[in-house]
């Protein structure tokens, strides 16, 4: 770490109808040994008592009445106060030196504007030779497919951090109203080349997305959708110009507001 001061971490977790699972993922923030700033809890028009459950673990409640991940994601981003945006889910569990490995990563390289990791999923009975092939043929595959459509390293929803100026660029940008897949569309609008992926940065999250084929393919669909809007104007071959064009940006002076 260098003589910078320290990063402000706020934690962002939207959720829906999540009141069994939220309170492993706060008592994992709880257990960091680099403890949030904030932990911002987006309740997403919620039938449960999921809002009463962040705030008796401590969290900021958001209320999002929109339901969908994309209105649900940025309500908390825009709500967050820190200089760095930690984005997970409600089923993600957090290995206790997370939050540290994250403001370490972004901390010592000024030029990284997002660092993420994979997800591994917890498959209770199935294990070893199983586990590696799920992981392959679906987390693997997802930061190689969208890799290429990029030209560099996704962010993962259930483990990624932002840089709070990077959202505040982006925000205007990203497709909330489409139904796309919010962390791929977000990648999109990061500059390229900035997103760091780092393995220390991997996160335990639930099987949930394997259990049904048809939600299997409506994340294939929505990935796919995801990159048609993006392309041709967003696809690897024009990375230099954009990359130049968001630190044109980001070096100009700011503009009033209206």
């Amino acid at each position: 770490m260098t003589g910078r001061p320290p990063l402000r971490i706020s934690v962002v977790v939207p959720a829906w109808d999540e009141e069994d699972r939220l309170p492993r993922c706060l008592a994992s923030l709880a257990a960091q040994t680099r403890l949030p700033d904030e932990v911002v809890v987006v309740d997403n028009a919620s039938g449960d008592g999921t809002a009463r459950v962040a705030a008796a673990a401590g969290a900021r409640v958001v209320h999002e009445a929109e339901r969908g991940i994309w209105p649900a994601a940025a309500a908390g981003y825009d709500a967050a106060t820190g200089d760095v945006i930690a984005r997970v889910d409600a089923d993600t569990v957090l290995p206790p030196g997370w939050l540290a490995r994250v403001e370490a990563l972004l901390a010592d390289d000024p030029g990284c504007v997002a660092v993420t990791g994979p997800g591994r999923f917890r498959l209770g009975a199935v294990g070893g030779l199983g586990s590696a092939l799920v992981h392959l043929l679906y987390m693997r595959a997802y930061f190689v497919l969208a890799g290429l459509a990029l030209g560099g390293p996704p962010v993962f929803g259930s483990a990624c951090a932002v840089r709070a100026t990077a959202w505040r660029t982006a925000r205007h940008e990203v497709h909330r109203e489409a139904d796309v897949h919010d962390d791929l569309d977000l990648s999109f609008h990061l500059p390229p080349g900035s997103v760091r992926y780092d393995a220390g940065l991997a996160v335990s999250i639930s099987a949930r997305p394997l259990r049904s084929p048809r939600g299997l393919g409506r994340r294939v669909a929505r990935g796919w959708r995801s990159v048609v809007l993006h392309w041709p104007e967003q696809a690897p071959w024009r990375a230099p110009a954009r990359r130049a064009a968001w630190w044109r940006g980001q070096a100009a002076p700011s503009a009033p507001p209206r």
